[in-house]
């Protein structure tokens, strides 16, 4: 094992200063496909296979601490969540160690050789480790199944079986105690109770690759969930939602269409061009088919970072996430699911990792800045990077400041524009009195009143008198006589009364059964056409006296609603 290097910049430029790798080391077994730990204060990863090695990022001086007790390669490690103690659990095929991480850097003081407590032997291959919100339990998948394993207690408080491929992830609900939620190979994602041991819900197939990733945003209360084909699937945990998808998110093409934006747009001008971050392939459009499987999931701070120095980084308040892939890291905002940053490994000349196999970020730090622990995919390389949030959202394209663009108006603001207080108040010639008018035009918020009875357009309220058309060819301009008027004019059903209910007429319109398909008054309200459904039409008086005429041919049409509300209404006046 070569000595560690800490790799910083010399130069003050900003954009060189986006990432700077704190610490290089090289391994004697390659930690690639392997779940890293990066904390708020220290990163824990496997060295030389079977050690576990623990850097803090916060005193770079302090020395490793070295941890043995694993006789196969380490394939997981996981900090815990409560920071006294802090707790670190690492698995490998043999046993799952869970290490109390005050009490080894004593035992080192001393002389000692720290010593983890054994939880469980001979699981196999755990691809994942993952403690609960307050590191009662800790979640260890291994092959196709997931095992709760009690911290205090030592035991398996629960054995998860369900999954038809190796479960690859698995997260504790924050808000929801019970639930467990884990990803697999079999390209599904399953919702558990872990204390019943019971399932809850079951996804189908996502995507034709395999789930490596997951993650719960407790802000949003969605699961996030990423494949091997560079796909990301984000569903809702809300109690009523079902699970159901919110959407699907394509990295490659969300790379491209931040490129292309990236291009198009003016840089910042910096001193020195050499300085910048390649964009060659940027402009070409990348010539090179690489793949972006999403390798890890972490929150991330952007929003503690100053509005004045986001350029076009538009979360204000939004919550927003870290992508790690083999190729760079991403910010992807939740709130409209469009990329903020992209910085790719290739365009930065000091970092020894260009293609990495495994990946863990610590988003929420202050000053601005996160760590980001790699390892190499094809050598045995292990690399902490800080990446400055600040720099990294300045270096992005900003819009032209200085160039306004001014549209005419073809026509005045509307009253009924918001707009239109703002011209009103601009407006001080205006008379007093023309002022109050305009405003008044605009519509105002009025209180909500609850009636004890409330007046109907259709039943109880009163008939109009000319709810007929009259005849535009008749003499006395178009102006019928007394009497017409005096037969048939309808009278006034009162508002205050109960909706008709008594029976007036009854009449059979055939002698087998028939449907009636649709009834129509004249205009001048002396007829009452009957539709027949087998073809006939009926034509009666308006007191349904007399025999009616017959005629056959199509069925009379009317118009919705005309002739339903005036028949119940003329039964009642009869």
């Amino acid at each position: 094992m070569e000595e560690p290097q800490e790799i910083s910049s010399t130069d003050d430029s900003c954009v060189d200063d986006i990432v700077i790798e704190k610490y290089l080391v090289e391994s004697k077994e390659p930690a690639s496909h392997v779940q890293l730990a990066c904390g708020v204060q220290h990163c824990a990863f496997p060295l030389d296979g079977n050690q576990l090695c623990i850097w803090n990022t916060e005193d770079p001086s302090h020395q490793r601490l070295i941890l043995r007790g694993h006789q196969q390669p380490i394939t997981a490690v996981v900090f815990g969540n409560t920071a006294n103690p802090l707790l670190i659990c690492s698995a490998s095929q043999d046993c799952v160690i869970m290490w109390k991480l005050d009490e080894c850097r004593e035992k080192v003081l001393e002389g000692l050789t720290p010593r983890g407590t054994v939880m469980r032997t001979l699981l196999g291959k755990v691809l994942c480790l993952r403690f609960c919100p307050d590191d009662r339990v800790v979640a260890a998948c291994a092959g196709n199944k997931i095992l709760v394993l009690d911290v205090e207690s030592l035991s398996t408080s629960a054995e998860l079986e369900g999954h038809r491929g190796p479960v690859t992830a698995a997260e504790f609900c924050a808000w929801r105690a019970r639930v467990l939620v884990s990803v697999s190979e079999d390209r599904s994602f399953k919702v558990w109770d872990h204390r019943l041991g019971s399932l809850i819900y079951s996804s189908s197939v996502l995507t034709a690759s395999p789930l490596l990733s997951l993650f719960i945003d407790e802000d949003s209360r969605q699961l996030v969930t990423g494949s091997a084909d560079g796909q990301l699937w984000i569903f809702s945990l809300g109690e009523s939602h079902h699970y159901r998808c919110v959407t699907h998110v394509d990295l490659k093409k969300k790379t491209e269409s931040f490129s292309t934006r990236r291009v198009e747009s003016q840089l910042c001008s910096l001193p020195e061009e050499s300085q910048l971050p390649s964009t060659d392939g940027l402009e070409r459009g990348g010539e090179i088919e690489v793949e972006l499987p999403v390798l890890s999931l972490a929150p991330c701070a952007l929003s503690l970072v100053p509005s004045s120095e986001r350029g076009f980084v538009s979360s204000e308040n939004a919550s927003c996430l870290w992508i790690g892939s083999s190729a760079g890291l991403f910010i992807l905002n939740l709130a409209n699911f469009e990329l903020e940053a992209v910085l790719r490994y290739k365009d930065f000349r000091n970092l020894s990792i260009q293609v990495a196999g495994s990946c863990a970020v610590m988003g929420k730090t202050g000053n601005h800045m996160a760590f980001c622990l790699l390892t190499s995919l094809f050598g045995s390389q292990v690399a902490v990077l800080e990446i400055r949030l600040a720099c990294l959202v300045r270096s992005l394209p900003r819009p032209n400041v200085g160039k306004d663009l001014s549209v005419l108006p073809r026509s005045g603001v509307l009253p009924t524009s918001p707009l239109y207080f703002a011209l009103v108040e601009e407006k001080s010639t205006k008379p007093a009195s023309q002022k109050q008018s305009a405003v008044r035009s605009v519509v105002k918020d009025q209180p909500l009143v609850f009636h004890s009875r409330v007046r109907s357009s259709g039943y109880t309220s009163a008939p109009h008198v000319t709810m007929f058309l009259p005849k535009t060819n008749i003499k006395n301009n178009g102006k019928r006589s007394s009497k017409c008027k005096n037969n048939y004019k309808c009278k006034e059903y009162p508002s205050e009364s109960p909706l008709p209910t008594r029976l007036s007429k009854q009449l059979a319109v055939a002698s087998d059964p028939t449907a009636v398909c649709c009834l129509q008054f004249s205009d001048d309200g002396r007829r009452l056409a009957c539709g027949l459904a087998n073809h006939l039409s009926l034509v009666f008086d308006a007191d349904l006296s007399g025999k009616p005429a017959v005629f056959s041919g199509p069925r009379l049409r009317l118009a919705p609603g005309s002739a339903v509300g005036s028949l119940a209404r003329n039964r009642e006046t009869l």
